[in-house]
């Protein structure tokens, strides 16, 4: 409550002279009775693309992986705060991580962590990330509608990455850079994928298209990609179908097979997800921290749960009982 004080108390003040940031902030500490500390980060003045205290805008790198649940996000944020103006960058994953390496940007949304050699380079320029997760995703194995495949086991899964299997059917995804092929590289222990019947392509949107065109094609794609398609790959998505996973890789195995959905991600029963993370080193408030608040609040998390993902925290509902109606 006292950061969203604090902002507003800078929007509303017409300053006559150029105070300096720590200045303003202790006089409005003093003002409410708090000691604030703020982590600073050392940034070139000439960037205009850094958030900064009172800014209404600021660039974000966004894995492209997860353009379908961001862009929900953001539609809603900005016609909430309407004087805000994200400018989002949709990248591969390595891309998105070198932009906030490179000091490009200071706030990125990932499907991991950084490492510890990338934060060792945040900390040379005193950047601290503030890294939390605000959902979980899955991964889904799509095929063609006249596929007679309908379930697969994680063994096997691994064996057809790692070209253990007969190689009759076509693997897809997406670019070769993205977090989807990081992700299924340490799934299957394999350093790069060689095999002739594996393929990359330019997005998801083409991997469902792929399927759709090919019967003898295994599709690996975002789930977010699943619901709610935009029209220019919506008919496509009608011509697929997801693939049932069981783990039986695990110790206490189950011996059903089960499909991503909300229920099977809370209760971790289908084997293939991944989490979802907002990194922010901007190290005060501004328009980084403004969106990473929002989609960890209630109306962030309750896009993510119309999304079909799982929201970090599920929203509460309450229910009135009416013991007797009149």
């Amino acid at each position: 409550m006292l950061l969203y004080a604090l902002h507003g108390f800078l929007e509303r003040s017409k300053m006559k002279y150029n105070l300096k940031l720590t200045g303003v902030i202790a006089f409005v500490a003093i003002t409410f009775g708090v000691v604030i500390g703020i982590q600073s980060c050392t940034h070139k003045a000439e960037n205009n693309n850094l958030d900064r205290f009172t800014s209404d805008s600021a660039k974000f790198a966004v894995d492209e992986s997860f353009q379908p649940i961001v862009d929900e996000e953001l539609y809603v944020f900005k016609n909430t705060y309407t004087t805000a103006h994200p400018r989002i960058v949709y990248a591969p994953e390595n891309n998105a991580v070198n932009f906030l390496l490179q000091d490009s940007v200071r706030v990125a949304i990932l499907s991991r962590d950084l490492s510890a050699n990338e934060l060792t380079v945040l900390k040379g320029r005193n950047l601290k990330p503030v890294v939390e997760r605000f959902a979980v995703d899955a991964v889904a194995l799509i095929v063609n509608q006249a596929s007679n495949d309908t379930t697969i086991t994680v063994s096997e899964i691994k064996k057809m990455l790692n070209g253990d299997t007969k190689q009759d059917k076509n693997i897809v995804f997406d670019n070769p850079n993205s977090s989807l092929v990081r992700y299924l590289k340490g799934f299957s222990g394999s350093k790069a994928f060689t095999q002739k019947n594996i393929y990359s392509l330019k997005s998801n949107k083409e991997v469902i298209k792929y399927v759709s065109e090919h019967p003898d094609a295994i599709g690996i794609t975002g789930f977010s990609w699943l619901n709610d398609p935009d029209k220019d790959y919506a008919d496509a998505l009608q011509k697929v179908k997801i693939v049932g996973v069981k783990d039986d890789a695990r110790k206490n195995r189950s011996q059903q097979y089960y499909w991503p959905s909300q229920s099977t991600l809370a209760l971790k029963q289908y084997p293939l997800t991944r989490n979802l993370y907002i990194l922010n080193c901007t190290g005060k408030y501004g328009l980084g921290m403004e969106f990473a608040v929002f989609m960890r609040g209630d109306v962030g998390q309750r896009i993510i749960l119309k999304s079909g993902l799982l929201p970090d925290a599920i929203p509460t509902r309450e229910i009135t009982i009416v013991k007797k109606i009149r």
